[in-house]
């Protein structure tokens, strides 16, 4: 099905569409600083998310091990599956070694042909850093491991100490640079588009859609709007970090925050309706949600509606600079509890922002993180009733700021725009 709906054309976003390899490069010396400052020769990075933090290297994380050696000194090195090697070749980091696949037979830096028992690939990789010279470093390492692990390691670098020190990336990655924040802007901006569309969907469509039909039309619309944008051509590192990801649920399955079961309702007058796009932009995310009900309302679902969107607000204002964490979940969950609404509570209020999407901090009751200028969080202190079939969960993407948190989103957050009429 391929519909068409009236809405205002958006402006073009501008490029960049990804960080240049600069930012990355001088990511990756900070890195290198607090490596130094806590008396450490170099750091292990295996999480995918963090080697993408810190070199720019976009690539899929399979159950193929990759790394990326960061020296407190010097370029980083990576260690990487073959299947990948076109994709490193054309990157800046010049030092590398390649294994054929998992789990590896044979030679290394070769197609392999010949069966043969396993290598470890952890022994492999931890050799290359000490025909390095650090054999005898001190190493960090993202977390803690287990004993089989530790014993391979100390097998391998017997002179070696290893710290987990992977709290220094996630601080990195929490607190958002200018640029990050840039990017953010606009997968933001898109969102609030795709909110329009897949509501002027619903307005001019109505009851012949499904909820499954809004996503998909407004994934198409938005993939196709983008992509003139961005005009990518086939080749590695161009359109990076590129993911566009509505959602639509209808009725029932709104009543409940994780529903596990797959959205396809014929929409109806009377039903509570949930939007929510994800747009990743050079792998940045913001989160946009809208939280309609198609008319007839009725005073209870009014009320609840209205209590959670001034949770949504509050929790915004208080996004500010020193604040604690739990302490602006316990004040935004009391509006519900001061309401009455305890029976509609099931989760804390917001999560951080990161390229994967949920990330430490958590607006949560046990979180005492205190807010720092440029945490980006999302923003949805949702209530559900399931037993009734309905429930509301708004979100937007929040800046933490210096007195008050700024909402990103500029989709109206009023009766006017979501309570609708088909």
């Amino acid at each position: 099905m391929t519909l068409s709906v009236s809405i205002p054309a958006m402006e073009p976003l501008e490029p960049p569409f990804r960080l240049p390899e600069s930012w990355y490069r001088n990511t990756t010396r900070r890195l290198q600083q607090e490596l130094s400052d806590r008396g450490l020769d170099g750091m292990i990075l295996g999480d995918q998310w963090n080697i993408i933090y810190f070199t720019g290297l976009f690539h899929s994380s399979t159950e193929r091990p990759f790394w990326v050696f960061v020296p407190a000194e010097g370029e980083p090195t990576i260690f990487y599956p073959g299947l990948d090697r076109d994709l490193v070749d054309g990157w800046w980091i010049e030092d590398g070694e390649w294994y054929f696949d998992y789990p590896h037979h044979g030679p290394y830096g070769r197609v392999v042909y010949e069966p043969g028992p396993a290598a470890d690939l952890w022994e492999w990789m931890l050799g290359g850093l000490a025909s390095r010279g650090y054999g005898r470093a001190s190493l960090g390492i993202e977390r803690e491991v287990g004993p089989t692990l530790a014993k391979r390691m100390a097998h391998s670098l017997p002179e070696a100490s290893f710290q987990a020190v992977g709290e220094v990336c996630e601080r990195m990655r929490c607190v958002k640079t200018p640029e990050e924040v840039d990017l953010i802007r606009k997968a933001v901006a898109l969102e609030d588009h795709m909110l329009a569309y897949a509501r002027a969907l619903i307005l001019e469509h109505g009851t012949d859609l499904t909820d499954f039909d809004v996503r998909l039309e407004t994934e198409r619309y938005t993939t196709n709007l983008l992509m003139d944008w961005l005009e990518v051509d086939g080749g590695p590192h161009v359109g990076v970090g590129i993911r566009l990801t509505p959602f639509c649920r209808a009725g029932r399955a709104t009543g409940f925050p994780h529903p596990n079961q797959f959205p396809y309702h014929r929409i109806q007058r009377g039903d509570a309706v949930q939007i929510a796009t994800f747009t990743h932009i050079g792998g940045y995310v913001g989160e946009g949600y809208r939280a309609l009900h198609i008319q007839p309302i009725n005073d209870r679902q009014k009320r609840v509606w209205e209590v959670h969107t001034e949770m949504t607000r509050l929790q915004a204002r208080l996004c500010r600079s020193g604040a604690r964490c739990n302490e602006v979940a316990g004040d935004v969950l009391a509006l519900a509890r001061d309401a009455g609404m305890e029976d509609y509570v099931y989760h804390r209020p917001s999560h951080s922002i990161g390229m994967e999407g949920h990330q430490a901090p958590y607006i949560s009751l046990g979180d005492e993180t205190l807010l720092e200028k440029g945490m980006i969080f999302s923003n949805e202190p949702g209530l559900y009733n399931p037993r009734e079939g309905w429930g509301y969960n708004h979100s937007n993407t929040v800046l933490v700021g210096e007195d008050e948190g700024e909402i990103l989103n500029r989709t109206p957050l009023t009766q006017e725009w979501c309570w609708i009429t088909i």
